[in-house]
């Protein structure tokens, strides 16, 4: 029953490339040179290895994996079924990251952990997500189904389903197709600072008060030059 879903798993994922990849013709094709569904046909091998405890032996396959695809996958990591890794150079997905069904991944992307967490250290993806090109997502939270990470994001918090994310730190800009602003506060749930913004916005403050004040004192200034002098 395993192996059966194990190349019920291949064979969903043999035809998401060809769904996904426009520069691939035929299955054929797809099997002999698609990096992305090599390295998750030998992730299928020893994520099982890493199920059975045959932990070392799976960490040497995956080592090998990533030698001649250039994706590091995790034996402990869950992937679900029609994944598609676009490419796929560079893209890491880590020990405890979680991926549904139908999830498209671009080059350079990172499921992986900001190091200040126990247990569950990585992202959940879940089913219809669409991660783009150097995106990197950080931290043991969730990815809603349908959402979309825009290149070069940082997403460090919670996303909400059907959401469109980008930016760094990520900002959510749609959800459901509608603009953020749009949308009233209490809809949306999201915490993601960016102290340099932040910083600019205090800046730009003080110096507005500076100019204040030196008007101000200016415009003192020019009242006593203009004023007549007393004759003796």
């Amino acid at each position: 029953m395993r192996s059966l879903k194990a190349f019920s798993a291949i064979a969903r994922d043999l035809s998401a490339v060809l769904k996904h990849d426009p520069a691939t013709r035929n299955k054929f094709e797809a099997a002999l040179c698609s990096s992305g569904f090599h390295a998750l046909v030998m992730y299928r091998f020893f994520h099982f290895l890493h199920v059975h405890r045959y932990f070392l032996l799976a960490r040497i396959l995956s080592t090998l994996t990533r030698f001649f695809t250039g994706i590091e996958i995790h034996p402990g990591a869950t992937i679900g079924q029609g994944v598609f890794i676009d490419h796929g150079m560079g893209v890491v997905i880590g020990e405890t990251a979680v991926v549904g069904n139908n999830v498209v991944i671009y080059q350079g992307v990172t499921l992986g952990g900001t190091g200040k967490d126990k247990g569950k250290r990585h992202p959940t993806i879940e089913d219809n997500v669409m991660i783009c090109s150097g995106a990197k997502v950080l931290g043991p939270f969730t990815v809603g189904n349908g959402s979309k990470i825009g290149a070069g994001s940082i997403v460090l918090d919670e996303v909400p389903p059907k959401a469109t994310v980008v930016g760094v730190p990520g900002r959510i800009v749609r959800i459901a197709g509608k603009r953020v602003d749009d949308l009233c506060v209490d809809e949306l749930s999201q915490s993601l600072p960016d102290p340099v913004e932040d910083d600019i916005h205090s800046l730009a403050a003080r110096v507005s008060e500076l100019e204040t004040k030196l008007a101000a004192l200016d415009s003192k200034h020019a009242d006593k030059t203009t004023q007549p002098t007393e004759q003796p």
